[in-house]
């Protein structure tokens, strides 16, 4: 670990220690809130006993005033308990980050996103345990993850990833801002479930029909029956009236009733939910952004009448209101008197006529926001890493000091790479084990990173904007009959197909046809590699069959030899990882065999 990853260990160090401090604070306040409530309640009492002989108004005012600051520090009790909630979960990603530094695995895996068909993400870990996603994620919402897997998986535009390099850069600079938001998307996250319960709700139809209607009953029906409930308390109007007046309200709750109740039921339990996405997108709204990537997203969710951080509240408010149906004491006489169930039904209708083309906006900025907010997390806690340069042109690609970013830096081998041109193919041989498809997999992983916006490992890195394919991890499939070599020459296929259309790709092989004897096996990989260079394709292809690098006496402006080698000494194996120019001279095959029994003539 160099001395820049350490300061930020100790610098999550530092602000765990901070956090820990506020919750103390807050542990304290919430102990005297208790012992003020209580206090307050025995304050009334005595009033009672001390105030009574001086006469009940006084007992009454006095009442009053100490129920208010009752009232009051209950809901300061609350919003305490909601601090202490949210510097918990600060806390917690702030030690979450420190368990990554030191190689834990914590975050989501993003195994959901697992697909063997993709070009390249299975055969570069993209998901999965111990993948890159896992490694990068700090997205709390499944919107957020599924932007940020679609980060890793589709190539963007030289103008996005140019700007998403700068958004990574300004938001990279805020990191108690990126914690914040990070800790607020992970108080009751929002889910893809509550987001397609929502848009159900956006597309049906509205529940009444008449509205004109509709709107003079949830009126006048209301104040015909306060009015009359109040002319019998005074005694201005008899029994009679009073209860039909409450027999049409009873009759028009049941009616309303049988509309209200699956509304409710596909909008309840996702409450706390809005009120997280609503704390996000007041982060949004109140961060003076720089870059233009970041300043278009924020201007999503900037315009109309009312913002939309306020627009979620009002939402959310609406919606503990007609959560009241369940207080079954609250519920009858609210009903009863105002319609309670209709007048929340129509004001949420009012607020989706409002509302309903930007709600989808807002759930995209925030999932954008953590995806970006995860890669500039990615590049706060990798400072040594670099923005690659992004070429227009096909193909080239140069680097220095590559190295793999999820093998931790203590044990990481960097390598280089130049292909200065199209109809390359760099042959890379070796021995087992020698480094060959870590190799590869460096390479490709670290073009993932450069594709969606993110800094790489290395100390410089060019690269055009291309389409990355792989064939490197082969499996066969029981399920669909498929042997490992047909799954290869299916995975082939679909390179051949790309190269044959003109599409700029590059490409990565790790030991092709391996699942044939050694004769075809050379043949077909000697004429695929033919069949590349003459479409002009560029590849990087690993492989023992040493007899291919001799095909640079025919190609010798198109076949570049590299090799991985083993030093060998009293039958033990030494790795350097090194890649190093030439064809491989020693092999460990034998030595292997030896070592696990195997008698070799």
């Amino acid at each position: 670990m160099d001395k820049q990853e350490s300061e930020v260990e100790r610098f999550y160090h530092k602000k765990t220690e901070e956090v820990t401090g506020r919750l103390d604070g807050l542990k304290q306040r919430k102990s005297a809130f208790a012992w003020l409530r209580l206090g307050s309640i025995a304050a009334i009492a005595l009033v009672f006993y001390l105030l009574w002989q001086a006469g009940i108004a006084y007992v009454f005012l006095a009442t009053v005033i100490l129920l208010i600051v009752f009232v009051r520090l209950v809901y300061a009790d609350l919003s305490n308990q909601e601090a202490i909630g949210f510097q918990r979960k600060l806390l917690s990603h702030y030690e979450n980050e420190i368990k990554s530094i030191q190689g834990q695995q914590v975050f989501y895996d993003g195994s959901k996103f697992i697909n063997k068909e993709h070009p390249y993400s299975s055969d570069l870990d993209i998901f999965g345990s111990g993948s890159l996603f896992q490694y990068i994620n700090r997205t709390q919402t499944e919107p957020g993850s599924s932007v940020l897997a679609q980060y890793l998986t589709k190539r963007q535009t030289n103008d996005v990833i140019l700007q998403r390099q700068e958004a990574l850069k300004e938001l990279s600079k805020d990191n108690d801002w990126m914690k914040r938001f990070q800790t607020s998307n992970s108080l009751n996250p929002f889910t893809i479930q509550s987001q397609e319960r929502i848009a159900g709700w956006f597309e049906q139809r509205h529940p009444f029909s008449n509205l004109l209607l509709i709107n003079l009953v949830r009126t006048i029906i209301p104040a015909l029956i306060v009015t009359v409930t109040i002319l019998f308390i005074f005694g201005k109007v008899g029994e009679t009236m009073f209860y039909s007046a409450l027999l049409l309200g009873a009759i028009l709750f049941w009616q309303f009733n049988k509309i209200v109740t699956p509304l409710h039921n596909q909008l309840s339990d996702i409450n706390q939910q809005l009120k997280a996405l609503a704390r996000s997108l007041e982060l949004i709204e109140e961060k003076n952004f720089e870059s233009p990537i970041l300043k278009q997203l924020q201007s999503q969710i900037s315009g109309g009448s009312i913002k939309s951080s306020a627009a979620i509240k009002k939402l959310g408010k609406q919606m503990d209101r007609l959560d009241l149906r369940y207080n079954i004491i609250l519920s009858f006489p609210l009903n009863l008197l105002f319609l309670w169930d209709l007048q929340q039904i129509m004001s949420l209708e009012k607020w989706k006529v409002l509302h309903k083309s930007s709600f989808r906006a807002w759930i995209d900025t925030v999932a954008e926001f953590e995806a970006l907010n995860s890669l500039a997390t990615f590049f706060f806690n990798n400072p040594s890493y670099t923005f690659p340069e992004i070429k227009d042109d096909y193909f080239s690609i140069e680097g220095k000091n590559i190295g793999h970013p999820l093998i931790a830096e203590a044990k990481r081998v960097v390598n280089y790479i130049d292909i200065p041109a199209t109809g390359k193919i760099m042959l890379v041989t070796g021995s087992n084990m020698a480094g060959k498809s870590t190799y590869l997999r460096s390479i490709g992983v670290n073009c993932v990173l450069a594709f969606c916006g993110a800094p790489v490992c290395a100390t410089e890195f060019k690269t055009s904007n291309v389409s990355l394919i792989t064939s490197m991890r082969i499996e066969d499939n029981l399920q669909e009959s498929t042997s490992t070599f047909y799954a290869e020459l299916k995975k082939l296929k679909v390179i051949i197909d790309k190269v044959n259309a003109g599409e700029r790709v590059f490409i990565l092989l790790d030991e092709i046809l391996r699942g044939t004897n050694s004769t075809d096996r050379h043949t077909g990989s000697k004429a695929l590699i033919k069949q590349l260079i003459a479409k002009q394709a560029v590849a990087i292809i690993a492989t023992h069959d040493l007899e291919l690098a001799a095909m640079k006496n025919n190609y010798p402006e198109n076949i570049d030899n590299y090799h991985f080698d083993v030093q060998v000494n009293n039958e033990e194996l030494y790795f350097d990882y090194r890649l190093k120019e030439g064809i491989c001279k020693s092999m460990n095959a034998s030595i292997l065999m030896k070592k696990i029994g195997i008698e070799l003539d």
